[in-house]
Formats: C-alpha cells, sequence, structure tokens
C-alpha cells in the first residue's frame, strides 16, 4: 500500500516555491478536510509552524506534511498533484474514498463523511 497522502514530484517542487516566496520554509504542508462546500466536505492545504500530537507525519520530496488524526480515514490514498495548462496550473486531489465531487473540483463527499453541503 501507497502514503497515507501521496504527493508528486511536481507538486512538491511547487509547494517548495510557494514555501521560499512566502518566507515559509521549515514549515509543514497541511492537509486537511473540513466541513462545507457544494458536497458536504472540501480539502484544505496550508502552512502551519506547529505539529500537534493529533497530527500524523508524512515526508515526500523534501516537503513535511501533517494530517491530522480525524481525516486520515477520508484522506487515506489521496494524490496530490500540480498539473500546468493553457489555462494556468494548479493542485489536483483525486481521492478514491469520495463517492461524489463538485465541479468545483475541491468539494466532495464520501460514503461514510457526508459533511453539510453549502451552495457553490
Amino acid at each position: 500500500m501507497g502514503q497515507l497522502v501521496e504527493l508528486s514530484e511536481a507538486a512538491a517542487f511547487h509547494v517548495k516555491k510557494m514555501m521560499q516566496h512566502n518566507g515559509e520554509e521549515g514549515s509543514y504542508l497541511r492537509v486537511a478536510v473540513n466541513g462545507g462546500g457544494c458536497s458536504g466536505l472540501t480539502y484544505g492545504l496550508g502552512f502551519e509552524t506547529e505539529k500537534s500530537e493529533e497530527d500524523q507525519l508524512l515526508s515526500q520530496h523534501g516537503i513535511e506534511m501533517i494530517v491530522a488524526t480525524d481525516d486520515i480515514d477520508i484522506l487515506k490514498g489521496t494524490q496530490i498533484d500540480y498539473k500546468e495548462s493553457l489555462m494556468g496550473g494548479g493542485f489536483t486531489i483525486e481521492n478514491p474514498n469520495a463517492i461524489l465531487s463538485c465541479g468545483c473540483g475541491t468539494s466532495f463527499r464520501t460514503a461514510k463523511n457526508v459533511g453539510t453541503p453549502k451552495d457553490c
């Protein structure tokens, strides 16, 4: 079985660039699940300087990621990538646990965790 969350080399490269640009070198990349969005749950990516006892630490391609214990079952097997297109670039998230996703690409629902849908 692969990592809890897999970060591609392309995504790691862009995370490092963002860390340098924002003065966040040495921070953790928080990968999270939040309530809300069209389908009930949304993904969250951000930088944090502190890791709590409730966080699981992952390290890939020179990036240290943290995931809250409560989010582990929802995120298990998730792949984070960065893709470029003629319209620009951005992070993509593929979660094998999502049974429904919204057109916005950041809102989803799992069989066990529905969340509370909000209008997009």
